[in-house]
C-alpha cells in the first residue's frame, strides 16, 4: 500500500498528499481516542478544558515552571472530618487565605484607580465553597465606617479601599447558616479604633450566633473542644485581633496569646529559616495551642503562585515543623491559593491530616472508625480529592477573566518605588490625605 511504504526510496506514490493527510489523520484520531476527557481526567493528566477534568479539578498551566502543558489541577479540598471527626480543633490543619478580600477585579471606588497588589482571585463565598477556612482581613476605619483595606500606616485611602467589611462579613455568616458543620477563623489586621467598632460589626453582620467566646478559649496551650463540641454548641466562627485592648474591651480575642505565627513576606520563605513573627511567642512555644504558618511572598506575583505551591511549599513546611518543635501548621495562609503545580497546598493540608489524625500519608487513607495507623492503599496524588458528601464544598474554579497589569514584575517594582515615595511622604508631617485619580492610568 502506498501510504505504507512512503519510506522505501524503490517505492513510487502517486498519491503523496492523501497518504500525508492519512498519517495525520490517523495520528490524530488515536491520540484523541487515547487521551481523557469528558470529566475523566485525574490530577496531573493533560486536559484541553476544564470540562476535560473531574470534578474539583481545573485546567492549568504552570510556565513559570517550565510547564507549558495543560495539566488537571486541584482546585477543592479534602473535608477532613469526613475521615476523622472529634478530634480537638487544634488538631485540624486548614488552607487559610491571605488578605481574603484583596481580590483581582473587585471594584475601585467611583473615578479612582486602585493602587495596590492583590492576593486572590475569587470572592470570599468562593474561597470558603472551595474549602478555605481560615480568612485574613485587614479593617480600617474609613468613610464613617469600617472597610476593608490593602493599606499601610494604619490609614486607609480611596485608592487602596476594597469595601465596607459587612458586606465580607455577611458572606461568611450565609456560608455558616448554610453550611451548619463547618467552623471558620477570622485573623483581623486591625486598625479600627471607632469604640466598639469591631464587635458591632460582628453583631450587625449577624455573626454574633456563631461566635466563640474568649472566655472558653485555652490560654495555656490546651487543646480546644472538639469539633464535634464546637458544632454541637454552635460556636463555630473564631476572631482574633492584632489590637490588644480589644479583648478586654469588646472581647475579641488577641491573636498572640493563642496562635504562635512565623514572619511574613519574603521572610517567611527563606528556604531553610522560619523565624517567628515579632509579636508572636517562639513557634516551639507551648503556651499557644494553634500555630499559623505565613507563606506568600512580600509582594504577590501571580504568574509565579503555581511555582511557589510547589515543591519550595513542601519544604517550607517541613522546616516550619522543625521550628516548631515538630508541630504542623493549623493554618497555612497563601496568596492565590489554587494556584499550583498540581495539588498545591490542598495536597500539603490532606498530607499534614493525614500525618496528625490517623497516621496515613494523606487524610483519604484514613479509615474511618479505625485506630490511628490504619490506612488504606492510597498514593498521593492519583486522583481528584474527595469531597464532603454533605454538600460543604460546592464551589467552582473561578479566576479573573483578565489579569491586570499591574502584576507584573515590572508594575510590582513600580509600584513599590511608589508606595515608598508615598510613605516618605506623610512621614513629613502629612496627617491625611484624598487622592482621586480621573481619566487617568498609572499602567
Amino acid at each position: 500500500m502506498c501510504c505504507l511504504m512512503l519510506l522505501d526510496p524503490n517505492t513510487k506514490c502517486k498519491q503523496p498528499f492523501i497518504t500525508f493527510i492519512y498519517l495525520f489523520l490517523s495520528l490524530f484520531l488515536t491520540s484523541s481516542i487515547t487521551a481523557c476527557s469528558n470529566g475523566n481526567c485525574q490530577v496531573m493528566e493533560a486536559c484541553s478544558s476544564a470540562t476535560d477534568c473531574a470534578p474539583t479539578l481545573y485546567c492549568s498551566n504552570c510556565p513559570s515552571l517550565g510547564r507549558k502543558q495543560f495539566l488537571c489541577t486541584r482546585g477543592q479540598a479534602t473535608f477532613p472530618t469526613s475521615f476523622v471527626n472529634g478530634l480537638p480543633f487544634n488538631k485540624y490543619s486548614w488552607i487559610m487565605t491571605h488578605n481574603s478580600f484583596s481580590i483581582l477585579d473587585a471594584p475601585s471606588l467611583p473615578g479612582v484607580q486602585r493602587l495596590t497588589f492583590y492576593n486572590q482571585e475569587d470572592t470570599v463565598t468562593n474561597q470558603l465553597r472551595n474549602g478555605v477556612r481560615g480568612l485574613m482581613l485587614d479593617m480600617y476605619d474609613f468613610e464613617n465606617d469600617i472597610w476593608l483595606c490593602h493599606s499601610f500606616q494604619g490609614q486607609c485611602f480611596n485608592f487602596n479601599a476594597f469595601q465596607p467589611a459587612i458586606n465580607t462579613l455577611k458572606e461568611v455568616e450565609a456560608f455558616l447558616a448554610e453550611n451548619p458543620t463547618e467552623i471558620v477563623t477570622i485573623v483581623i489586621e486591625d486598625f479600627v479604633h471607632t469604640p466598639k467598632g469591631l464587635i458591632n460589626l460582628f453583631v450587625n453582620a449577624g455573626l454574633d450566633k456563631y461566635w466563640f467566646p474568649v472566655s472558653d478559649m485555652p490560654k495555656a496551650g490546651e487543646d480546644w473542644p472538639t469539633i464535634t463540641e464546637m458544632v454541637q454548641s454552635n460556636r463555630r466562627l473564631l476572631v482574633f485581633t492584632s489590637d490588644a485592648s480589644k479583648e478586654a474591651e469588646e472581647g475579641i480575642a488577641y491573636q498572640w496569646r493563642y496562635m504562635v505565627e512565623n514572619e511574613f513576606g519574603d521572610d517567611g520563605i527563606r528556604k531553610g529559616s522560619c523565624p517567628h513573627r515579632k509579636e508572636s511567642k517562639p513557634l516551639n512555644s507551648r503556651s499557644a495551642s494553634l500555630f499559623l504558618q505565613n507563606y506568600f511572598p512580600t509582594y504577590p506575583v501571580e504568574a509565579d503562585s503555581c511555582k511557589e505551591h510547589s515543591a519550595p511549599l513542601v519544604d517550607m513546611v517541613n522546616t516550619c515543623y522543625r521550628a516548631a518543635g515538630n508541630v504542623f501548621p493549623n493554618f497555612i495562609a497563601v496568596n492565590y491559593y489554587m494556584r499550583s503545580d498540581g495539588g498545591g497546598v490542598f495536597d500539603i493540608v490532606d498530607k499534614i491530616n493525614g500525618r496528625v489524625l490517623c497516621g496515613c500519608n494523606t487524610v483519604t487513607a484514613c479509615q474511618v472508625g479505625a485506630p490511628f495507623g490504619s490506612c488504606n492503599n492510597i498514593t498521593v496524588p492519583t486522583t481528584s480529592p474527595v469531597t464532603n458528601t454533605a454538600g460543604s464544598f460546592t464551589g467552582y474554579v473561578q479566576f479573573s477573566r483578565s489579569a491586570s497589569a499591574v502584576h507584573s514584575p515590572n508594575c510590582a517594582l513600580l509600584m513599590t518605588i511608589i508606595l515608598y515615595i508615598f510613605k516618605l511622604w506623610l512621614s513629613r508631617g502629612a496627617s491625611s490625605i484624598t487622592i482621586a485619580v480621573y481619566h487617568m492610568s498609572f499602567f
